[in-house]
């Protein structure tokens, strides 16, 4: 997955997903400014997505579709969403993956359609994914900064290393 960083953390009752803004094809930097990461579901959910810009707004858009239909049961989506993932012939050729959260979980859906809820409160996707995990756990382990403020700095970290990872910063939080 080149081209993107996308960290969520959960910490102290809240929860921030953030993502940089570079869209990288082959060599090529084509955008500096894309947001990557969005509120869903009467703004409850944030959703982070990395991959083919395209395959990952398709895979956004029907996970929408899916929590309407589970009037907001993130779980009862995510499932229903990974089985369709699996089992659908076209959507099992998306290459993308998504981190999804709400106040209550966090959770990465994989490009096979597994659901992974991590052990510590911090997971990221992307080219720059475990340079962003990797400073998020030191911070959350020897720090008391907040999950915005860790998704912040772990973000300029992988910026400042990945040469697909760009410093210009989204983070929604809820």
């Amino acid at each position: 997955m080149h081209g993107t960083t996308i960290i969520a953390v959960k910490r102290d009752g809240k929860v921030a997903v953030g993502g940089d803004g570079q869209v990288t094809i082959q060599d090529t930097i084509m955008k500096s400014t894309a947001r990557k990461v969005r509120r869903i579901y009467h703004d409850k959910v944030i959703v982070g997505i990395a991959g083919s810009v395209a395959d990952a707004q398709a895979l956004s858009d029907k996970f929408e579709t899916k929590l309407e239909e589970s009037h907001g049961n993130l779980r009862r989506a995510l499932v229903e969403f990974a089985k369709d993932w699996r089992t659908d012939r076209i959507l099992r050729r998306l290459e993308a993956m998504m981190i999804v959260a709400d106040t209550d979980y966090l959770m990465l859906l994989s490009g096979s359609g597994e659901i992974i809820e991590p052990d510590e409160g911090a997971v990221a996707i992307g080219s720059g994914g475990a340079y962003a995990l990797a400073a998020a756990k030191a911070m959350m382990k020897h720090t008391s900064l907040s999950a915005r403020e860790i998704v912040e700095e772990s973000l300029r970290i992988a910026s400042s290393i990945c040469v697909y990872t760009n410093d210009n910063i989204t983070i929604e939080e809820i």
